[in-house]
């Protein structure tokens, strides 16, 4: 029974006992199991799956063994029956659960699309009344520059804010000059 005695093994490198810490709350508590995941980056990391809804088992399409109410039955039909009363009532009670789900679900989509509106809506006005100030803004440069101008030059500066029918009264002035009949004067040549 003795076998002859093998090479030594080498001592196992020891592992440093990690410190006890109790997390004092959940971020901490998810800060620690990052650490722990984070000390062996190749470690593939368990990602659990959605689990599926409980359903009911469906009824069955075609009932064998149905029960009448007449007597005779034995002493373990009423277990029978009290398993397939218990079942029907669990499925009905999960079909108005889920109706009541899909209803709230209706109802909250519905929701969803009346505040998008309203916020389309207070966006489209708040763009409208910032449009207005902008223009507002422009408007009172525009007037600002003209007044300049004015200021400035004040026979040029109503020339060039004249309407088309002051061009062609230049128009006509110019043709005159051509005659040159009677001498006149442009103003803004």
């Amino acid at each position: 029974n003795m076998a002859a005695p093998s090479a030594p093994r080498p001592p196992r490198p020891r592992k440093e006992p990690q410190p006890l810490v109790i997390p004092r709350s959940a971020a901490e508590e998810q800060r620690l199991r990052l650490e722990r995941l984070m000390r062996n980056p190749e470690k593939t990391v368990p990602i659990p799956e959605k689990l599926n809804e409980w359903a009911p088992r469906p009824p069955p399409e075609f009932v064998r063994d149905v029960m009448g109410s007449s007597a005779g039955a034995g002493s373990g039909e009423f277990h029978v029956y009290r398993h397939l009363r218990r079942r029907e009532y669990q499925r009905q009670d999960f079909m108005d659960a889920m109706a009541e789900k899909q209803r709230l679900d209706e109802e909250f989509q519905k929701k969803l699309e009346r505040n998008k509106m309203v916020a389309e809506e207070q966006t489209a006005k708040r763009r409208r009344k910032r449009q207005k100030l902008k223009e507002k803004k422009l408007q009172a440069k525009k007037n600002k520059l003209e007044q300049k101008k004015q200021e400035k030059e004040p026979g040029q500066s109503q020339e060039q804010g004249s309407s088309e029918d002051d061009e062609e009264d230049s128009k006509e002035e110019e043709e005159k000059e051509d005659d040159a009949e009677e001498p006149s004067f442009v103003m803004g040549r």
